[in-house]
């Protein structure tokens, strides 16, 4: 059984506020330049970014570049979420109000 590790919601300005699952805070994703999203951590330092894949869904990096894992769309909607191994992580399943539940696998 998946266990529930935390959530995302539109913030303002087009970002996403990320919270684990006691709804403390712990990042947010900001819109990059050129498409992606650049990542901080809960006190504002970047910590990687994510750029949209080829067939869908997002490649994310580290602050360095190195390519740490994806999210690729699911078969019933969602987001199924690979390491940089190409191992599943995890998924995530949209919310009534726009928001994003993640889970572990």
């Amino acid at each position: 059984m998946s266990k529930k590790e935390g959530y995302s919601r539109p913030g303002l300005f087009g970002g996403i506020n990320h919270y684990d699952a006691n709804g403390h805070k712990i990042g947010e994703s900001r819109p990059g330049l050129f498409g992606g999203y650049n990542d901080y951590d809960a006190k504002g330092h970047k910590i990687g970014e994510s750029r949209p894949g080829i067939f869908g869904g997002m490649n994310h990096y580290d602050v360095k570049g190195h390519k740490v894992g994806e999210s690729r769309p699911g078969v019933f909607g969602g987001a199924n979420h690979y390491d940089a191994n190409g191992h599943k992580t995890g998924h995530s399943s949209k919310g009534i109000f726009g928001d994003w539940n993640h889970y572990d696998d």
